[in-house]
């Protein structure tokens, strides 16, 4: 294949999701009401935890940051497909491409290493409950936060600026409804050897620590909680941890599904579809179970819906 000068590439096609109009229609109608249930459902969360002092709490304040993280991840996706869909037109500008990686990678890292410190904050609070506070301060809590946000900043910098080396082929097409950094590389006619190095290396390093994190923390719970001598005390030490779990389940496992469909396959269908569930499925379902499994949540976003609209009256 012809190389295309690295100054001389002004677009890429995301031709992913392009069917025939009628089904174009559908995914577009889909989309749209998914986003849109994922912004109101996060940004619910959100409100309710900053409005109820009740919620002012470790547990609550990272739960919130978690819904700040399923916006971002979404927004950073979702419109740029919606508008592709709706002006019949699949192209992103190389600059936008890059950007898209950059923040995918920055926001999907970050959800990662706070679902981990969420796994931390859980194993502090039922095994060493009466230090918790002392060791939870609001300090901490901002600082584990903004590490977690370094961490995935700079490695989702390094996977970018990487890009930058590339020469690309003259086809420009990524099978994919965003711009992967796989996909991305599978254009490049250049040597791809250090980038592929990295993804094996670099990333998987940065996902299999909170991972571990997150399977030491909950030996660590489990372990304590067998200690409970009562059943009522068992129940009620698993119930704080039953959310985080099913989030935390949800997140890993369609990362995973991801993970194997481009190992195993090279089906772009299947790779879609994997990433659809990693990318749309997990933002959409954690404000359904952050509110329907936690009764101080549902009662808060109660009061906050309430009161919104006794307001507006």
């Amino acid at each position: 294949m012809e190389l295309s000068n690295q100054s001389g590439i002004s677009e890429f096609f995301l031709i992913g999701l392009t069917y025939a109009q009628d089904v174009e229609s559908f995914i577009f109608t889909l989309f749209l009401t998914m986003y849109l249930v994922t912004i109101f459902g996060n940004i619910l969360i959100i409100l309710a935890v900053s409005s109820d002092y009740h919620l002012h709490t470790p547990m609550y304040f990272f739960i919130a940051n978690l819904s700040f993280t399923d916006i971002c991840i979404s927004t950073t996706i979702i419109p740029k497909m919606l508008v592709n869909i709706q002006a019949q037109d699949q192209s992103i500008s190389y600059m936008s491409c890059l950007s898209q990686v950059c923040f995918v990678l920055i926001f999907g890292g970050l959800e990662s290493c706070v679902l981990a410190v969420m796994a931390y904050d859980r194993y502090l609070a039922i095994s060493h409950p009466l230090r918790y506070t002392v060791i939870m301060n609001p300090v901490l809590c901002v600082l584990l936060v903004l590490l977690s946000l370094l961490v995935s900043t700079m490695n989702a910098l390094l996977h970018s600026l990487m890009l930058l080396n590339l020469s690309f082929c003259t086809d420009h097409n990524i099978f994919h409804f965003f711009s992967e950094l796989v996909q991305v590389i599978k254009l490049a006619c250049s040597d791809t050897f250090i980038n592929t190095l990295l993804i094996y290396t670099v990333t998987s390093v940065f996902a299999g620590v909170p991972f571990a994190g997150i399977i030491f923390s909950y030996i660590q719970i489990v372990s304590s909680i067998l200690k409970i001598s009562s059943v009522q005390g068992r129940n009620k030490a698993f119930s704080t941890c039953g959310s985080h779990l099913s989030v935390v389940c949800l997140f890993y496992g369609t990362a995973f599904g991801v993970y194997m469909s481009s190992a195993v396959s090279d089906s772009s269908v299947k790779n879609v579809v994997f990433s659809m569930m990693y990318i749309v499925v997990p933002q959409i379902l954690n404000p359904f179970i952050y509110s329907l499994r936690n009764r101080e949540m549902k009662q808060a976003m109660r009061h906050l819906i309430f009161s919104v609209i006794f307001s507006s009256l």
